[in-house]
């Protein structure tokens, strides 16, 4: 058997993994490289496999940087099925046509920028994502399943956006089985409204995610202190607006939560909220067609988030026209768009309004990967470019790392604890370099377990089932 470590490692994004075994081959997840200027000819890089070869994919959740590259696979030859929970599937629905609809969108400004000369087509286009939806199979948390003979799989709820999964898998190879588990991206647990992850008991290969191995959040009350801090001194202090970059499965969803709950409990005084992003739109209400998912708190507030109810101010845009009468609001308003980087979307529309604005505010509420927009603003850039123009910043930037959809350390390190028994090897991947290398050394050092940061392109052969004892 041979792992190949294809992408997400010692980076954040571009999640990828193939498992070879005897008359076998299969991807984990086939995200999109983000963040950087070398991250779009990454993604028009041929697969380094032949995508006809491949078996079957399983997938860990819906963000584009793990199943982003699905319609490109599809259409260079994979017939495969595609396996993911059902709430993955409903959200696939959504991200994949949106993230085609922007391909095709960057295509034609490129092709105006060059007057058509050696202009390049689209990654992949609508047509692609409709095809590729058609591969796409559900899959209940905890039912074993097997897409091909030799192999069964288990999702098992990761916690970190709806449908999110850890995926345990079984190998049979020579007669011996081998168990891989993929954490996929971990929640951090006692967060509202998704569940706390799965613990797994035991496994032979362990690939896990370490996007906050070197950091620890603030906790849940120290986070809504400092959210209700940046909105009331923004709003109703210094007559700004606040901007939230917000992924539009998952944080924007928690986010209108929190502004939820703390203005009903009097703890916040009533903003003007607008989501600005379609998709951001559908998935909430995909959200609220999953109940079942929900921890029992969000599941007391499960109608608020889609009919706005006690947050009279909420607003859905819609158009594009909409979209653009939000920037002629000078103050009061807190809106919410895509995407969470900045690297595309209608967010970079109102950074250019109000970047350039002392009394307005910034909130980040999730990971900045290297080489984006939202990186650039985090790490503190005075002055950033925004459609070919160079906007000073002015306004108050926030990071608010509490409300991350990502594990802390701590938590990460929780949940590796209820592994039984260590792993005989634990692969640390889906982190920048410092953040695996610091969690790789603490499972070294706290756990006793043989870990490595496996390089991108990186192949481990696993033994071979005939020649050692089991």
């Amino acid at each position: 058997m041979k792992l190949n470590f294809l992408g997400a490692a010692r980076e954040v994004t571009g999640s990828c993994f193939l498992v070879e075994a005897l008359n076998l081959r299969f991807l984990v997840d086939c995200g999109m490289v983000q963040g950087g200027r070398t991250a779009a000819a990454r993604n028009r890089e041929p697969f380094t496999f032949d995508p006809a070869s491949i078996d079957f994919v399983l997938l860990t959740h819906a963000h584009i940087d793990h199943s982003g590259l699905l319609p490109k696979l599809t259409r260079a030859g994979f017939k495969g099925a595609i396996y993911a929970t059902p709430a993955t599937v409903d959200l696939l629905g959504v991200m994949l046509p949106d993230s085609a609809h922007i391909q095709e969108s960057d295509a034609k400004r490129s092709a105006k920028r060059s007057r058509g000369e050696d202009a390049l087509p689209p990654l992949y286009t609508l047509q692609d994502a409709r095809e590729c939806l058609q591969q796409v199979r559900g899959i209940e948390y905890d039912r074993e399943f097997a897409p091909r003979v030799g192999v069964r799989a288990r999702f098992r709820d990761a916690g970190h956006i709806l449908g999110s999964a850890i995926i345990e898998v079984w190998v049979t190879e020579y007669g011996y089985p081998t168990k891989l588990v993929f954490s996929g991206d971990l929640g951090q647990p006692g967060r509202p409204i998704l569940r706390d992850p799965t613990p797994i008991e035991d496994a032979d290969i362990l690939v896990i995610e370490s996007t906050y191995g070197n950091r620890q959040h603030k906790d849940l009350s120290a986070t809504e202190e400092e959210m209700i801090g940046i909105v009331e001194k923004t709003l109703f202090e210094r007559g700004g607006n606040v901007i939230v970059p917000a992924f539009a499965v998952g944080r924007t969803q928690e986010v209108l939560y929190h502004l939820h709950r703390l203005t009903s409990e009097g703890r916040l005084r009533q903003p003007k909220v607008f989501v600005d992003s379609p998709m951001a739109t559908e998935a909430t209400r995909i959200t609220r067609e999953h109940l079942e998912l929900f921890d029992e708190q969000a599941k007391r507030l499960a109608g608020w988030h889609a009919r706005g109810e006690n947050l009279p101010y909420l607003h859905f845009t819609e158009s594009a026209e909409e979209s653009m009468t939000l920037n002629q609001i000078r103050s009061g308003a807190i809106i919410i768009s895509a995407s969470g980087m900045c690297d595309a979307g209608r967010i970079r529309h109102h950074l250019r309004h109000n970047l350039p604005r002392k009394e307005c505010s910034v909130l980040f509420s999730g990971f900045q990967a290297q080489g984006t927009l939202g990186r650039q603003l985090v790490d503190g850039a005075q002055r950033v470019r925004i459609f070919g123009d160079d906007i000073p910043v002015r306004a108050a930037i926030h990071s608010v790392d509490g409300l991350s959809a990502h594990a802390d350390q701590p938590a990460l390190m929780a949940w590796a604890r209820g592994f039984k028994q260590a792993p005989e090897q634990t692969f640390v991947v889906h982190g920048e370099p410092s953040a695996a290398q610091n969690f790789a050394e603490l499972l070294q050092q706290q756990l006793g377990w043989q870990v490595s940061v496996p390089e991108h392109g990186q192949v481990v052969p696993w033994p071979d089932f005939l020649a050692i004892e089991r």
